[in-house]
């Protein structure tokens, strides 16, 4: 059990530490008020996991990778966030773009790396 959380812990330190990096990169390269990083996080992070599950991986490293790392990785809460603000903003385009681009090619592209895992 101990080591379990070890691997979750490590995981998830190093996850949330590359989503901050990432973030931080792509919105100083394109910097906009649409949630460009946050999108971009999430939509690697759903293929990543896709490829984690896929590759049926041992537990330890499903553990480190897929409910740690990739778990801190990508944002759930900072997606919810910032709908809502492009809603309180009235940026009605942005927002039906944003939430139709995270739900669809996400759920996409983690089937995409599942099926890519069962093959690696």
């Amino acid at each position: 059990m101990m080591l379990s959380i070890l691997f979750v812990a490590v995981g998830g330190f190093f996850g949330a530490i590359a989503r901050f990096g990432v973030s931080n990169w792509i919105k100083g390269k394109y910097p906009s008020s649409f949630p460009i990083a946050t999108l971009i996080v999430n939509l690697s992070g759903s293929f990543l996991l896709g490829l984690i599950i896929g590759a049926n991986l041992a537990h330890s490293l499903q553990l480190l990778f897929g409910t740690g790392f990739m778990g801190a990785f990508t944002t759930f809460s900072t997606f919810k966030l910032e709908s809502i603000q492009l809603r309180a903003e009235k940026k009605w385009k942005s927002l039906v773009i944003y939430l139709g681009i995270t739900y669809t090619i996400g759920i996409l592209f983690a089937f995409i790396g599942i099926r890519l895992g069962t093959i690696l």
